[in-house]
């Protein structure tokens, strides 16, 4: 029987995380941070606690789980979480978005990241891709997870459904996939842009095992990808709808489009830093 995690140490991981997300932007003026301060908590759970990998990165990632990230533009906390677990130096993360970073924008692979396996960021595509690596794991007899996040904004790209359909038909059920459920997209709120409505109905009907869970609550995400696991290889691949709120932890953030991709200024810096312990030390 596994060990409990201690979610305590995770809380803590999480408020560097968050410091590390709001710094990071803040020094090149350009990326982010509304999403990544809301996906905090999942990130957390997924490489300190739900995922069987190793920050030794082996390309292949035979025998571990594997993440792709589809919304690309939230790598900062990807950045952050991969640092953190010992992927790179921690004091890489200054270089974020600069000239020759290898820590761009948006996910890449031509500089090697290790843990990035496939560039990302052109939403709508890394359904695809997290489809196409499960179906190789079952090809390799490798019973390990692939997990994937999206963004709901980007439920609106019409690639997402192709691949949800191709899942379901074909029962990729070694796949467990979130959808950032903030209900916010760059140009304002989601039902106001372009609704999508009764979202589990829809994932439900392409042949897909749906759950819900709170994204921000560190004990239940945890709780729902465990037991999102117990609900995967039965025939289905799984659909994680969380709840999140965009900016969480940054008061003046929190649950506005308009964080979607601006960065802090001084002043703004300095009250989210107010609000987030340094727990781990910063870069």
């Amino acid at each position: 029987m596994s060990q409990a995690p201690d979610i305590n140490k995770l809380k803590n991981v999480a408020s560097q995380v968050r410091r590390d997300i709001v710094r990071m932007v803040h020094a090149c003026q350009s990326g982010h941070p509304g999403g990544s301060l809301g996906c905090t908590e999942f990130f957390v759970a997924l490489y300190f606690d739900i995922l069987k990998h190793d920050p030794k990165f082996n390309m292949s990632g035979k025998g571990e789980d594997l993440f792709f990230l589809s919304n690309g533009h939230i790598s900062p906390v990807w950045y952050s979480v991969l640092a953190r677990s010992g992927y790179f130096d921690v004091k890489e993360l200054s270089t974020f978005r600069k000239l020759d970073s290898r820590l761009q924008g948006h996910p890449a692979t031509h500089e090697h990241l290790p843990g990035i396996r496939v560039a990302s960021g052109s939403l709508g595509q890394g359904l695809s891709v997290a489809i196409g690596a499960a179906q190789a794991k079952k090809l390799d007899k490798d019973d390990r997870f692939v997990f994937a996040l999206m963004g709901d904004g980007e439920q609106q790209e019409g690639q997402i459904w192709e691949a949800a359909m191709y899942a379901g038909a074909n029962k990729v059920d070694n796949l467990i996939a979130t959808i950032d459920y903030n209900g916010q997209q760059i140009d304002g709120p989601v039902d106001k842009i372009l609704s999508l409505l009764d979202l589990k109905a829809k994932w439900e009907s392409f042949g897909w095992e749906v759950i819900d869970s709170n994204g921000n609550n560190m004990e239940e995400i945890i709780k729902t990808l465990e037991y999102a696991k117990t609900q995967a290889r039965k025939g289905k691949p799984v659909m994680n709808l969380m709840r999140t709120e965009m900016g969480h932890g940054v008061d003046y953030m929190v649950g506005s489009h308009k964080w979607h991709g601006v960065a802090p200024n001084d002043e703004e810096l300095a009250k989210a830093l107010a609000q987030l312990p340094e727990t781990l030390g910063d870069y």
